[in-house]
């Protein structure tokens, strides 16, 4: 796809949603189904059933998923589709392209072992590594629009207001 393409494929879209921004509202949902036999759950994506469980460092046995690493491959995910479309539209080619999301977590927190000690995620780095046609300055810019338009680095960046309710 080329920069003509995507803004052909996303124009009409644009379009529709500064004439209706309701219609820019797009709803997400995950459910996780508990096995009722292990600490384990299941969760149904696009690409299948994930079964994720705990980390190795809270009991886990290392077989499933840890929904730390599920956040970094979500971050890795957008970053990735983010940079791709940011070169696309400014007419950029990439080439060996990749995004590396890392980030850490005190097991501590979450077993309970030292109230002090935050619960989740205590940093995030989003690591962009590529080559391209472009100079320096347009290459950085490219990573700046990418982390910008990133809808899962923005959300950790600004966390959204989190409801818990019991159905």
């Amino acid at each position: 796809m080329d920069s003509t393409e995507l803004r052909a494929l996303q124009k009409p879209l644009k379009d529709s949603y500064r004439e209706d921004p309701a219609k820019a509202l797009v709803p997400a949902k995950a459910v996780a189904v508990l096995d009722g036999q292990s600490i384990g759950v299941s969760v149904d994506g696009f690409a299948g059933t994930t079964r994720a469980g705990l980390h190795p460092a809270a009991g886990g046995d290392g077989t499933e998923a840890c929904s730390a690493d599920m956040l970094c491959e979500a971050v890795a995910a957008c970053a990735g589709v983010s940079l791709r479309s940011v070169a696309t539209a400014m007419g950029v080619e990439l080439r060996n392209a990749s995004v590396t999301a890392e980030a850490h977590w005190d097991a501590r927190g979450t077993l309970g072992v030292a109230r002090e000690v935050p619960v989740g995620i205590t940093d995030v780095t989003i690591t962009f590594d590529f080559t391209s046609d472009a100079d320096e300055a347009t290459e950085q810019k490219m990573i700046t629009l990418a982390e910008r338009y990133c809808v899962i680095a923005q959300t950790l960046q600004t966390p959204p207001k989190v409801t818990v309710q019991r159905a």
